[in-house]
């Protein structure tokens, strides 16, 4: 079974993004990419983690965004899906890009200080 839950979390993750990228024209989520999907055994619902490209994006604007566009995309992922039920879309943001450039700035400024030694 998990490796059927894995391969819808995928498939579903493939159709989101091609979903984002080229039906929804909304301007605030120009700058969103889809990292990660995890459902639930039943695939009631669906936990999507996105992440901003870039920080000048207003994070409030982004989430207003994409609960604004999520029944328009469970409808397009129901075309696109050949499970028997849609999930219910949810929508995380994904920290964990900003995570990890928040440590190379720390590891580059250690090294800078190494250097000046």
């Amino acid at each position: 079974m998990k490796h059927r839950i894995g391969r819808v979390e995928g498939e579903i993750l493939r159709e989101l993004s091609k979903i984002l990228q080229k039906k929804i024209r909304d301007p605030r989520l120009s700058e969103v990419t889809l990292t990660a999907v995890e459902c639930t055994n039943d695939f009631s619902y669906a936990t999507i983690y996105y992440s901003l490209l870039t920080e000048d994006n207003n994070e409030k604007d982004v989430a207003e965004g994409l609960e604004k566009a999520k029944g328009m995309m469970r409808h397009l992922l129901g075309q696109e899906l050949t499970v028997y039920k849609v999930p219910e879309l949810i929508f995380k943001r994904d920290t964990s890009v900003q995570y990890g450039s928040k440590i190379d700035r720390l590891i580059a400024q250690l090294k800078k200080q190494e250097n000046e030694r």
